[in-house]
């Protein structure tokens, strides 16, 4: 005999999720090179709902949490990685990918960095 299956509905028991990320943003705009009011109004005219721009209604809130923070809290399924993929998407179009890094430096918390930039005088000197 084959074992027996619970069918739900079609939609099934769905729990309530609800998520929090952080992005910080505290050093380039201390540096004022970072605009967050800027970045923040992306986020909310770029994060897709349902496949839709521009559809976030009350499942997804995009706030600023202090100096150079934003807090994103979402009521159904939203991935980190598409937040980083957003975030370097807005660093490209601001033209400083080449000097801020998105890292991740807990879960749901991420942190742009300033590359390490060395000094190549130093080995200039040798010839």
């Amino acid at each position: 005999m084959a074992p027996q299956t619970k069918k739900t509905g079609p939609k099934g028991k769905q729990a309530k999720i609800t998520k929090k990320f952080v992005i910080n943003a505290q050093q380039p705009a201390s540096d004022k090179i970072f605009d967050t009011a800027a970045f923040e109004k992306f986020l909310q005219d770029r994060i897709k709902v349902d496949g839709r721009v521009g559809n976030l209604g009350d499942t997804i809130v995009i706030q600023q949490a202090g100096e150079g923070k934003i807090e994103i809290i979402a009521h159904n399924e939203l991935s980190g990685r598409y937040l980083k993929y957003l975030t370097k998407k807005f660093l490209k179009k601001m033209q400083l990918r080449d000097w801020l890094r998105v890292v991740s430096t807990s879960k749901g918390v991420y942190e742009l960095k300033f590359f390490n930039v060395v000094n190549e005088e130093a080995d200039d000197d040798d010839e």
